[in-house]
């Protein structure tokens, strides 16, 4: 297991990796809209390297469910040789749509035969990937795979990279899509790789089960519009909500939200304001919530709208149920409340353990009550200056000197 040492990191030039050439593969493409780990670290590794980022390969029951999308349309032009899949997206940054269409396997029952038909979809995979490589001229790889078990399995074998690098963010298993052949192929992933990297302490211990080479990275943030929330007026949905406001900015899944801990802070402390901003699920529209008096359903937000949300707030709060799901997940949400400067009160997992010092943790529905209190007590200007310093250390420039770092220990 690796040590568990929680410390702000910092960037040394002397693990700085320049000159290289990398490629990387994980789950989302680079025309995703929502946000991605795995972009912000490829921008960021282009900075002094050259960086070919790969879109997963295009399945066959994928192009016959969505054929109409313009994105699939675009994945199918380019199998047919109709467009150039390899475009430069800036300065050392190529994206790839893989020439490829692979075999939809994952319903499979038998592990021997999803297993023989998986190696040929890598193959069919790496060979796209093989032509832009020589496209590009790239030489001597890394390879840095995004969590993708099943389709970038094999690549170490085809491409032969200098370095393989394993990325976990997600305890994938927990879902059933992964766990289903996950959880006999991960750890022989992990395993195979030479080194296995993992934005929380949970994720990290978990990879070095199997791997000794498995650090831990931190995560980077785009937390500037946060820190300028300052300079942001009230809502105006806010404005007639009584004070204090205790809120909760992201989406509502009973996943991984606690509705029985968000019920008891309203039903403990009427006085109190419960204000939730985010897409509800099905199992939070039809809960008691809407019946409490106290509790303020504002829906869904443009994310430019968050910061001026989160700066009108007395104490965030981040109610996770305590799950397979959510227990090595690293908590984005926990730095943007810290950036705005604001009294943060979570449940208490491993992952939540790197915020100790500056956010309340709480083990039951209970302790959210008295430490919302405390919170409420203790806020000052000294420690909201702490909150903001210590998110701020949270940057992608950091986490990827922390990836160069672990390459560097077997280079």
């Amino acid at each position: 297991m690796i040590n568990k040492i929680y410390y702000k990191m910092q960037v040394s030039s002397l693990n700085l990796i320049t000159g290289r050439d990398i490629v990387i593969v994980g789950q989302q493409p680079w025309d995703t809209e929502i946000g991605s780990n795995c972009k912000n670290i490829a921008a960021e590794m282009s900075k002094h390297n050259r960086v070919l980022y790969v879109n997963s390969p295009l399945d066959r029951i994928t192009k016959h469910k969505l054929k109409s999308d313009p994105k699939i349309k675009r994945r199918i032009r380019v199998i047919r040789g109709e467009e150039d899949g390899l475009v430069i997206v800036q300065e050392n940054l190529w994206n790839l749509f893989p020439d490829t269409l692979i075999e939809s396997i994952n319903w499979i029952k038998s592990q021997y035969f999803f297993e023989v038909l998986n190696k040929l979809n890598n193959r069919s995979f790496a060979l796209s990937i093989m032509k832009a490589i020589r496209k590009l001229g790239f030489r001597d790889i890394i390879l840095f795979n995004d969590n993708d078990i099943f389709r970038s399995f094999y690549l170490k074998d085809y491409l032969k990279p200098s370095v393989s690098v394993y990325y976990s963010r997600d305890y994938m298993l927990a879902v059933d899509y992964w766990k289903k052949h996950g959880e006999k192929m991960e750890y022989k992933l992990i395993m195979k790789s030479d080194v296995c990297t993992a934005n929380s302490p949970y994720l990290a211990n978990y990879c070095a089960r199997y791997n000794p080479n498995s650090f831990y990275v931190g995560q980077g943030c785009e937390l500037e519009m946060f820190t300028k929330a300052g300079d942001t007026s009230i809502p105006s949905d806010l404005q007639n909500i009584a004070k204090p406001i205790i809120g909760y900015v992201g989406a509502l899944q009973s996943l991984r939200l606690s509705i029985e801990t968000i019920e008891h802070i309203a039903k403990s402390h009427p006085d109190w304001s419960v204000v939730l901003v985010g897409p509800e699920d099905d199992e939070f529209k039809k809960s008691d919530l809407h019946s409490i008096d106290n509790i303020h359903f504002l829906g869904s937000k443009d994310p430019i709208q968050l910061p001026a949300y989160i700066n009108a707030f007395d104490v965030c709060i981040n109610p996770q149920i305590v799950s397979q799901v959510t227990i090595g997940n690293y908590p984005r949400k926990i730095d943007e409340y810290l950036a705005v400067g604001k009294p943060v009160v979570a449940t208490e997992t491993e992952a939540m353990q790197i915020f100790n010092e500056h956010t309340y943790l709480a083990a039951t529905k209970e302790d959210y009550i008295l430490l919302i209190e405390k919170a409420l007590k203790e806020d000052c200007t000294q420690l909201r200056e702490a909150r903001k310093l210590f998110a701020s250390s949270h940057t992608w420039e950091n986490s990827v000197a922390e990836i160069y770092k672990a390459i560097n220990s077997k280079i």
